[in-house]
């Protein structure tokens, strides 16, 4: 785990990473969320790009085992994924059903080479489509980046030219990582007879 510039990173290749990035998730989203407040995970992405498909894959791999919490809300999935055309509706929706939630937004992102692998953390919003120069509005309170490629260049090409086995790979431990973070949130609250957030 490394600290940069308000940022910290978990080295998807290292072999605690799964624990490293939940024990992180779990610090973040509990210490920034009150008992009773919703949850919303936007996993931002779409299948058409296997460098860009971070975010539908870790919506993918987590919805099976969100729905037996009923205030954890997922959008955006292989199925149903939440991309640069359709992000604007998606926000005003969760705006709209789930107004005090707390959001962590999670995107592929484009970065130096040293970086590749990396999953960053940090406290405030995401800004999709930085990596490949859109401007898309920006989204979340917790925000979750895993830099697939390097940017700088090319962006398009660099995307649909990324390794799928290091997004599965990413997306395996950011859904693991996310999910026994949720689980201990709730149990903990269960554990003091609160009920589910």
């Amino acid at each position: 785990m490394i600290n940069y510039n308000n940022s910290k990173y978990v080295n998807a290749n290292c072999p605690f990473a799964i624990l490293d990035f939940s024990n992180l998730i779990f610090n973040y989203i509990s210490s920034h969320m009150d008992p009773y407040q919703q949850l919303v995970i936007l996993c931002i992405g779409t299948d058409r790009s296997t460098g860009d498909s971070l975010g539908p894959l870790v919506g993918y791999k987590l919805e099976p085992y969100l729905t037996y919490y009923d205030q954890v809300h997922l959008l955006g999935t292989l199925n149903k994924p939440v991309h640069a055309k359709n992000l604007t509706s998606f926000i005003d929706k969760v705006n709209r059903k789930h107004p005090e939630a707390l959001i962590v937004a999670i995107d592929a992102s484009l970065g130096n080479l040293n970086r590749i692998g990396y999953i960053n953390i940090k406290k405030g919003p995401l800004k999709p489509g930085l990596g490949v120069n859109k401007e898309l509005p920006i989204v979340g309170d917790i925000s979750i980046t895993g830099v697939v490629n390097v940017g700088g260049m090319m962006e398009y090409m660099v995307l649909q030219n990324t390794r799928l086995s290091l997004v599965m790979n990413m997306a395996d431990i950011i859904s693991k990582g996310i999910y026994r973070a949720v689980s201990k949130i709730y149990k903990d609250n269960i554990n003091k007879g609160i009920k589910k957030i």
